[in-house]
């Protein structure tokens, strides 16, 4: 009976020894679940420590990337007004070095002017010799003209006569040596030629030019200058070996033609009766096929031991001879009337009074 009264005893305790045994098998698993999501727990700590440091980085960088962008941004915005303020610069050097060269360009002829700025040719101490063709020409009386102007008055007239026949040369393409006073000095052949021929024929060409601008200005001198008299020019041109370069010293250069054949050109012109124009054999040789000329009386210049043979060219028929001509058993005579002045007949008729004086005085002819 006391078994019996102990089987409820023995089943509660092990009801009991199981619910332990179940709660001990449950702590166990708890704490080392614990113990588990703690290890988790501290992984995941870890990992999202490594992940705010790899974030910062990442902030960082991205900061600094912004920072770098925006402070190349600034920095090409500030290279761009420095390459404006550059350009301007350059564009406002560049003006004034092209107005600074415009305005030497005219003490420079053109032909000269575009062979030293192109490189062509060199701005030193050197010459040449080259056949050219060489122009001289001054306006007839322009001292007496000078001596009854102003001073102003003779500036505006000079001018505006070197301005009319600088444009004519310009257009044949002869290049301007220089302006002394009312005398004009060009020659064709350097630095650019056509050939000697061509040369020459644009240098008669461009003479016959000015002598029919001169012919168009006659009412100008009057109207625009007081002259009393028109102005007329008297040219002389020659071909032939000349020394041409730069001529003088390191620091102040002129580019000219020297030589006998330049003097020749001088001498031609000196010797022109106005408004006509004289050139030498060598340059008649050149053009007497495209040029009507004819020939005068021989000169003698100084440093040339022969005469030299002179032609002058026929202005559009305005000096085209003339001639009346007498010839007798003992007497012959040529006169060409468009060319024959007073001053010449003068003589004329006084070395005919001489001669009449002189053969009566030999009692050949009764009185």
């Amino acid at each position: 009976m006391a078994d019996s009264e102990n089987e409820p005893d023995m089943e509660q305790m092990l009801k009991e020894l199981k619910k332990l045994r179940l709660q001990a098998s449950l702590q166990k698993n708890l704490s080392s679940e614990l113990g588990r999501q703690k290890l988790i727990s501290d992984e995941a700590q870890e990992l999202a420590l490594e992940k705010a440091k790899e974030l910062d980085k990442m902030v960082k960088k991205l900061k600094l990337e912004s920072q770098l962008r925006k402070n190349l941004s600034s920095e090409f915005e500030r290279q761009k007004e420095i390459a404006v303020e550059a350009q301007e610069l350059a564009t406002e050097k560049k003006n004034e070095i092209e107005a600074i060269s415009n305005q030497l360009s005219k003490y420079l002829s053109p032909q000269l002017y575009q062979s030293i700025f192109s490189g062509e040719q060199h701005v030193d101490i050197a010459s040449k010799r080259k056949k050219l063709t060489v122009f001289f020409s001054d306006i007839v009386g322009f001292t007496s003209i000078s001596d009854s102007l102003e001073s102003e008055e003779i500036t505006a007239m000079l001018n505006y006569y070197l301005t009319e026949m600088s444009v004519i040369a310009l257009e044949f393409g002869g290049t301007i040596d220089k302006y002394v006073g009312d005398a004009i000095v060009i020659f064709f052949g350097d630095p650019e030629t056509s050939g000697v021929k061509d040369d020459a024929l644009k240098c008669v060409n461009m003479a016959i030019a000015m002598q029919n601008r001169m012919r168009e200005l006659e009412d100008q001198w009057a109207q625009k200058f007081g002259l009393r008299e028109p102005l007329q020019m008297r040219v002389g041109i020659n071909t032939g070996y000349c020394t041409v370069g730069n001529f003088g010293s390191e620091d102040r250069l002129d580019y000219t033609v020297i030589g006998g054949q330049v003097n020749l050109a001088s001498r031609l012109e000196s010797i022109a009766k106005p408004g006509s124009i004289l050139i030498s054999f060598d340059s008649h040789s050149q053009v007497s096929e495209d040029i009507e000329c004819m020939e005068v009386e021989s000169v003698q210049v100084k440093g040339i031991r022969e005469e030299v043979r002179v032609f002058e060219v026929v202005l559009d028929g305005l000096n085209k001879a003339e001639m009346i001509n007498i010839e007798t058993e003992h007497l012959q005579c040529s006169m060409d009337i468009n060319r024959l002045e007073i001053e010449e007949i003068d003589q004329l008729s006084k070395f005919i009074e001489e001669a009449k004086q002189q053969i009566q005085g030999n009692g050949k002819i009764e009185k």
